[in-house]
């Protein structure tokens, strides 16, 4: 009789290693394909917009969080809740504006960017641009405009990696032309 050992390690380890290295291969590929580092950024960016967008479903369906009621408590449920459910991390909310309509999510490691390194002539580029895209397309379709942008990366020589998200203003129901 065989013994079926844990030979493989811990499932979620190697599906996360697996995402890292297909997101690395998707990345080198939008590299070759488009002539300059802000091009990559921006679709990067709209594939995270696009991923968030539908995201955002399933993160309330499994969640089981209420409605927030400002920015701040906005600001708590995406780093303790969502970030720590999609990419297994918990990162510091921080550098609140004194409007407290902006603030950081730093993160120490980004699973992202495990087993990378910037390639040579792309200090532009950033290179997670995804989780922006992401965050940008949930918080829409909660009806929340805002700007997320890298402030720091540790790929390109930073301490630490930082997200920047700044509040523009609460979105309105759209009812379809026609509809009442």
């Amino acid at each position: 009789m065989s013994r079926q050992g844990n030979r493989a390690g811990d499932p979620r380890k190697v599906n996360g290693e697996l995402f890292t290295l297909t997101y690395g291969a998707l990345v080198a590929q939008l590299i070759k394909d488009y002539e300059n580092d802000e091009q990559v950024n921006k679709q990067l960016d709209k594939m995270g917009y696009n991923m968030g967008v539908r995201l955002i479903e399933d993160f309330l369906a499994r969640a089981n969080t209420g409605k927030c009621n400002d920015f701040r408590e906005t600001a708590d449920v995406i780093a303790k809740v969502a970030f720590k459910m999609y990419l297994g991390l918990t990162p510091v909310v921080s550098n609140w504006s004194t409007a407290g309509d902006e603030f950081s999510l730093l993160l120490e490691s980004n699973p992202l960017t495990e087993f990378v390194e910037l390639p040579p002539g792309h200090s532009n580029l950033n290179y997670s641009n995804l989780l922006c895209g992401a965050l940008r397309g949930a918080l829409e379709m909660v009806q929340m405009d805002v700007d997320v942008r890298f402030v720091q990366d540790i790929l390109k020589g930073d301490n630490i990696t930082e997200i920047r998200l700044k509040f523009i203003k609460r979105l309105e129901d759209a009812v379809p032309v026609g509809e009442d």
